[in-house]
């Protein structure tokens, strides 16, 4: 077979697996290189100064032992099978790259004969990049669970970024749809990689030219839906992750039905994108507004609100804290407001110290009132003209298909035309929720 079939084939048994948004690391070709790798650059999407970047996205082998039922590549899967040699893989990269259709690889792999001989096979590829080709763009490496720890090393070494997939988020769904894998085989690696980035940091610290292990961290990877478990389960397991091994990211991927089995959801089915973007925008409330994950869904509701956004969904659940004024309320109390993002409160903070703000002055600080309107005030106003309903809040809140779909679904509130969003009877978290649920 040749290397432009070998890419057509390998390329499309590729695209299940999320690659990392972001590379995180700048550097640039030494003397006789080429290439180079920008902490801006993402995948498949536009850069801060407006370039369009891309990873080649590609697996070394689709040839798997492992018979995993939610994967298209597992081993009683009827399609066709192909590897790359190291030298193949390394100059299909090299001679993309020089014609500027990427600005990077991102390479993962079936199971070829053992997890040992695999990432053997992979690290050669990275070898011949970083050693013959002196290619210093950026590089995403998937390790597979189980391989040896050294090559874990000379990997990490030689790739920017690199990631172990957790796959699905509990060990039953494991054991259940993955049997030739573990938990531990999973996890060991994680900490393990952890730990390296961990060292490799504080040597840099103390030696200007230490090595340096994947300076743009770990990633990891969840399919979403393939198993009965709940949104609350998933976003403990993803702080967790967080915590415990200090991830860049995790990704949320929802199933894509490619077999027929009486386990998994039947082929036809479409994909549960909606709650996969309910678990990134939650997944980010986390990691950067300061939110944990018993704070957005408890063990009575193990669900994201299929109508609001998390952030939204919460502050409508907690109005004890609004309305809140934006002269006087702190960092942390800012972030929670539905309509303000971190870089509007950075503003906030900074604009506040010479003059009071008002709603024009949020405007232009980037505040996005539609939204923001009915939680703040300035000065203890709140703003001009502003009809304040369930109604109203409840439509700005969501999008017209959505709030066409809550109509459909929930009675309207028998008070919403004389209920003023900041009166003191509207602090009652219960009723919050019926309205919200079209109880009441």
């Amino acid at each position: 077979m040749d290397v432009f079939h070998k890419l057509k084939i390998l390329t499309g048994a590729a695209k299940y697996d999320v690659a990392c948004t972001s590379s995180g690391v700048d550097r640039k070709a030494a003397a006789g290189g080429i290439g180079s790798a920008v902490a801006c650059g993402v995948c498949h999407s536009f850069a801060a100064d407006g370039r369009c970047v891309s990873l080649l996205k590609v697996l070394m082998t689709n040839v798997c032992v492992y018979d995993c039922q939610y994967c298209v590549n597992r081993r009683s899967n009827d399609s066709p099978r192909t590897t790359f040699t190291p030298r193949e893989l390394a100059e299909v990269t090299f001679n993309f790259y020089r014609r500027n259709y990427i600005e990077g690889l991102f390479l993962s792999s079936g199971v070829l004969k053992n997890p040992d001989y695999t990432c053997e096979q992979m690290l050669e590829a990275l070898r011949i990049l970083r050693e013959e080709y002196r290619f210093a763009g950026y590089i995403h490496a998937k390790i597979i669970p189980g391989a040896d720890s050294r090559l874990i090393d000379r990997i990490g070494a030689l790739a920017d970024r690199i990631s172990v997939n957790i796959e699905l988020p509990s060990q039953n769904g494991l054991r259940l749809l993955a049997p030739d894998k573990s938990k531990h085989a999973i996890l060991g690696p994680m900490g393990y990689i952890h730990n390296h980035i961990k060292e490799s940091s504080s040597d840099r610290k103390r030696y200007r030219h230490g090595p340096k292990f994947a300076p743009a961290g770990q990633s990891t990877q969840m399919i979403i839906g393939a198993t009965p478990d709940t949104d609350f389960q998933i976003l403990n397991l993803t702080e967790s992750l967080y915590e415990t091994y200090k991830l860049n990211r995790v990704f949320f991927s929802a199933y894509m039905p490619v077999a027929e089995n009486a386990i998994l959801p039947a082929i036809g089915t479409k994909p549960q994108l909606l709650r996969e973007h309910r678990l990134y925008q939650a997944d980010w409330l986390l990691r950067f507004y300061g939110f944990t994950a018993r704070e957005l869904l408890d063990e009575r509701h193990q669900s994201f609100n299929p109508y609001l956004d998390p952030k939204c969904n919460w502050a409508l659940n907690h109005m004890e804290f609004f309305p809140m004024d934006v002269n006087r309320a702190s960092y942390n109390d800012l972030l929670r407001v539905p309509g303000i993002g971190v870089t509007s409160v950075k503003r906030i903070i900074t604009a506040r110290r010479t003059a009071a703000l008002n709603f024009d002055a949020l405007r232009k600080l980037g505040v996005v009132l539609k939204r923001a309107q009915y939680f703040i005030t300035c000065g203890g106003k709140i703003a001009d003209g502003l009809k304040i309903t369930w109604d109203a809040v409840l439509r700005a809140l969501m999008s017209e298909k959505a709030w066409g779909m809550y109509n459909e679904n929930s009675p309207p509130h028998p008070a919403a035309e004389q209920l003023s969003l900041f009166d003191e009877s509207l602090s009652c978290q219960e009723d919050v929720q019926k309205c919200l649920t079209g109880q009441i």
